[in-house]
Parts: C-alpha cells; structure tokens; sequence
C-alpha cells in the first residue's frame, strides 16, 4: 500500500495531450453536439468584441456628430450583440455540459468495467479507497476541466489574439503602450505553472491516501472501537487531512500571487492608456472613442488572464486526474478468457492438480508440487495447519490467481484454456467469510440474473435451510440487506451464502471452512443441507469440524505446501501420522468438548 501511494507522487506530466487525446475517445460518440458548442464559440466571441469597437463608433462619430439617429442605430446593433452573446453563451456551455456528463459517465463504466476484470493479486496490492477514489473525485475533476478547463482556455487564447489584433489595427502605439507589461508577465505566469503543477500533484496524492484510510479505518471501526484506539485513528486522520489542507494552502498561495499579479498589471496598463491616450486625444490624434475601446479591449484582455490561474489550476487537477484514471484503464489484465476458450461436453466435476507450484510472493512457495485428483461425484477434505495452502487451492481452482507451474484440470481441461465466467458458473463456492450486498435478500441470491425463476430460489433456500428464517421476516425474500448484511446473524449470513450458490446449480461445489465461526445449532442446519447438497456433486471442502471430515470419501492432508497424506479417516488415523496428530490436538478435543489447554498451540484454522 505504501509504494501505491509513494507512485501517486511521481506521475508525469502535469498537461499531456496524450491525455487529451485517450479522454477524446470518450466524447466522439457525442462529437456532433461537441463540434456544434465549439462553432458557437467564434460566434460568441465576434459579438463580445464587437461591444467596445461599436461604442467607439458611437462616441466618435455620432456623439460627436449629434447625430441621434446614428446613435440610435449603433446603440441597437449594441444591444443585439449583447443579446447574441448571451444566448450563444447559454448554448454553448449547456451543450459542452451535456457532453461531459456523458461521456464522463461512460468513461466511469469503462473503469469499473475494467476493474472487475483485474486479478486478485491487484486488489491485495491496492486498497479500496484509492480504487473508489479513481471513479469517482477523480472523473469529478474531469468534469470541471470541460467547464473550465482546455475549452476556455483555447477560448481565451483565441481571445487575447483577437484583442491584440483589433488593439493593433485600431492603433500600433497605443497597443504597444497598453501591453508594455506582458512580457515579464508571462515570465511570471510560467514560473507559477511550475509550482502550481507541483502542488496540485501533492494533492491528488494526499486526497488519495485519505480516500484510502477512511476505506479502511470504516471498514474496521468495530476493531477500532473494541480495541480503543479511536484516539489514535483520529490522530492518524488528523495528520493526513493536515497534509491534504497544507498542500492546498501551498495551491491558494500560488493562485492569489498570480491572480494579484495579473490584477496589478491590469491596472497599470489602463493607467498607461490613460497617460499615453490622453495626450493623444490633446494633441487630436485620436478621438475620446478609441481610449474608451481601448479600456474596454484591455479590461477583456485581462480577464482571462486574471482567471488564467483558476483554469490552469482546473487543468493541473485533470491532468493529474486523467493520469490516473487511464494508468488504471492501463492496468493489464493478466486474468482473463482465451480467445478459443474450451467448454468441454458433456461436463464431469473431475478436478486434477498436477504438480501445481504457486507463490504470491517470489521465493516462498504457497504450495509445492502439489498433485491430487477428485473424481466425479467424491467427496474430499482438505485440511492442514494455518498457512498450509488450503485456501489457496481454491483461488487457483476458480483462478483468481495463475499457477506459476503445473496445470489445474476441471472437466479434464485446463482451467487456462477455459472461458473464465463458464468455469466459476460451474464452480460454487461457500467461502468462510460471507459478503452480502446492501439491497434484499432476493437480489443477494439472483445476483442481479433477473431471469432466476423464484421457485428456484426458494427451493434453494429450502434446501439450504434458510428458507425457515426468511419467512420468519416481515417482508420475505424481499427483506432489506443492510451493508454487508450487518442486520443477519453469522450463520444467518453462512445460509444465505450456501442458497445462493445452490441457486446456480454448479456440478462442483467447495467449501472454505464454512461452518468454522457458527453456532452449533447452525451447524447442524447446515450440516443436514450439506448432507443434500451434495449428493451427486463432486464437493472439496477445507475441513474444520469432525463430522465435515468424517463423511469425506478421502481426506487429503496438506502441510508446508505439500501433500503428505491421502486417505479415508479410519486409513489416517491408523497410519498415526500427521493427520492423526492433527486429529488429537484439535478434532478429538472439539468430539470430547474440552476447553483448550493455556498455552496449546491451534494447528488447524
């Protein structure tokens, strides 16, 4: 997690039109409405300048003509202009608004598309708050780059051309003079980019880390209050929202010197017009109408760059957002179908391991030359000591993660050759730890399949004998789930979990040590919709309690990453070796319900 977040802080480039052309991509379905907004803006910007040179036709030639019909004329072509910018305006930013909740909104789908599809191994190098951070604050930012970013900012740079053209027609020395400050202006204006782009990369870094410790910290706030340490937490918090806060301090204070900057030298300039135009309009050079234009042109030519430290920092904010995003969406999937993925016909719940080697880090084997085979229909145990690999051969089972040598058959094919949604439909699996999602129990069950008949689900929860339960609740299957289902039992929760997998049908069915952390009379519930469960089912269970072992047809017995014993119960236990050690620390004091000794190691977990 550390090194995730130290890479938040060396991302490139704080403006890369790289970045600008992938996020393109996004708005070509809705290109048309975007080219009409972009062709307002010409439109609108004709109108707006067309204001000031409009009054110096007035002043000059009317005013000073008394010519009140003239006047009049000039004064409605004026209000015309106003009017035609106004609406242009309205146009333009409306439809430029449209496309971005579009095309943003489509490119938050792409992410989270993208997201299910990476390995576990990312989820266990990333935390989730970061993940949460990257689809929602930063495609946010976004968003504010097209209302105030790369579009005005091409907008007011096409401006400030036109104003200078239009000042240096109207009179050279005059522009000249006005804009005597611009050049050790625009020196200043990029030493501020620098620094800007470096404080607004400190705070899409800081943001994230404490997107990514408020994910964590709420996820485990019944440790923190069991344990006591919200003072801690709260430090801990503290220190990180002070990160976050000073680096936007450091942002503001390069924002307002620039935004003073620019204010400063506006007023210097119109001063300068004012002293050089004055004398000019004296000595009959010029009428009183072009230094009035004149004000005018040099007041919309300050504007956007008095606003230019607002847009830029708008567009620092994208570009290290956009970064981001797209070095997510470039994250490879390294998990995924092959192009001719293998379903095998007619299927047979027959799983090979054949010498599977695994590790997640290098240099230390999760399992070792392991081999084993479950035939169709066999019931196996697997158990060991904690740490001794028997989760793991789930995850390779369903391949969340890919053996680094050997092969994993289901159905008498490698499980690499097979389309990844077709293997895990025909593996169910009852983990230990049970997700539920907020919504109600029907749609925890359907998972979102629409199509599932509720006879079906109601025979699965009957089954699984949480039917008895459900019933039992005011609304049924369409009783609400709170968070992670936070309002059930435990074993409410384990029930679910097994009706839900029953739903689906699978031929082969694994259980990770579901019945581990209940009651003993939801034990027994679970024991007895096992019992029918898996009937005419191949079933690898990662054994826990005495009976899930005892009914097993073979118990393989793993320790260090390698199988040492395979056999029936009886078998084990009279070869008196690993197994019936196993067996006497743990299951024999668990048959006899003896408390544990002080200080006696738990081999079995």
């Amino acid at each position: 997690m550390a090194r995730a977040l130290q890479q938040e802080e060396i991302l490139g480039k704080a403006y890369d039109f790289r970045l600008i052309q992938r996020t393109w991509k996004f708005i070509v379905p809705y290109k048309r409405v975007f080219i009409l907004a972009m062709a307002l803006l010409p439109l609108q910007q004709a109108l707006g300048l067309a204001q000031p040179y409009l009054m110096k036709i007035g002043i000059d030639q009317y005013i000073a003509g008394r010519d009140l019909v003239g006047l009049r004329n000039v004064g409605l072509l004026f209000l015309a202009a106003l009017i035609g910018e106004t609406v242009t305006l309205f146009f333009h930013y409306y439809m430029t608004m449209q496309v971005a909740q579009r095309c943003l909104a489509d490119l938050r789908v792409a992410v989270f598309s993208h997201v299910q599809k990476l390995p576990m191994s990312y989820f266990d190098r990333n935390p989730v708050g970061r993940l949460v951070t990257r689809m929602t604050t930063d495609v946010d930012v976004l968003q504010e780059m097209f209302a105030a970013g790369v579009i005005t900012l091409i907008s007011d740079f096409v401006m400030v051309i036109w104003i200078l053209c239009i000042m240096l027609y109207l009179n050279v020395g005059l522009a000249l003079v006005s804009l005597a400050l611009i050049p050790p202006m625009a020196v200043a204006i990029n030493f501020f980019r620098v620094k800007a782009r470096q404080a607004y990369r400190q705070i899409r870094e800081r943001i994230a880390r404490i997107n990514a410790y408020l994910g964590e910290a709420i996820s485990g706030m019944a440790v923190i209050q069991l344990f006591t340490r919200e003072q801690k937490a709260y430090r801990e918090f503290d220190d990180l929202n002070a990160s976050h806060r000073d680096a936007y301090h450091l942002s503001n204070l390069y924002e307002a010197a620039l935004y003073s900057m620019v204010e400063a030298a506006g007023s210097v300039s119109v001063g300068l017009l004012l002293w050089w135009g004055g004398g000019e309009v004296l000595h009959g050079v010029i009428g009183i109408g072009t230094l009035v234009a004149f004000k005018e042109y040099i007041h919309r030519f300050f504007v956007p760059l008095r606003d230019f430290s607002q847009k830029y920092a708008v567009m620092q904010s994208a570009m290290a957002a956009a970064e981001r995003i797209f070095q997510l969406l470039d994250t490879p999937v390294a998990i995924e179908s092959p192009k001719n993925a293998v379903v095998p016909k007619p299927f047979r719940g027959e799983v090979v391991f054949d010498n599977v080697w695994f590790h997640y880090r290098p240099d230390d084997p999760v399992l070792k030359g392991v081999s084993f085979r479950i035939e169709p229909g066999e019931k196996v145990a697997l158990v060991g000591a904690t740490g001794s690999g028997k989760t793991t051969t789930i995850k390779l089972l369903n391949r969340f993660y890919d053996v680094q040598k050997g092969a994993i058959q289901v159905g008498g094919v490698d499980v690499r050759e097979w389309d990844l949604q077709v293997l895990r439909r025909h593996i169910g699996v009852v983990l230990q730890d049970v997700f539920l999602f907020s919504g109600d129990i029907k749609a925890n069950l359907e998972l979102g399949d629409s199509s599932m008949p509720m006879e079906r689900i109601e025979r699965a929860a009957r089954v699984a004998n949480a039917e008895s339960f459900i019933c039992r609740l005011p609304d049924g299957f369409q009783s609400t789930v709170r968070e992670r289902g936070s309002n059930f039992s435990g074993g409410q929760r384990q029930l679910l979990s097994l009706a839900r997998v029953l739903v689906f049908e699978p031929e082969i069915l694994v259980m990770d040590e579901a019945t581990s952390s209940v009651d003993t009379e939801t034990e027994a519930l679970i024991q007895d919709a096992l019992e029918k469960v898996m009937r005419d089912r191949t079933c690898l269970v990662i054994a826990h309690r005495l009976s899930t072992i005892r009914n097993a047809d073979r118990i393989i017995v793993l320790h260090h990453g390698e199988v040492r014993e395979v056999g029936s119960h009886a078998e084990l236990m009279a070869r008196q070796g690993l197994y019936h050690r196993l067996y006497q620390l743990q299951y024999e004091r668990e048959a006899l319900q003896l408390p544990p000794p002080d200080h006696a190691p738990k081999i079995l977990g």
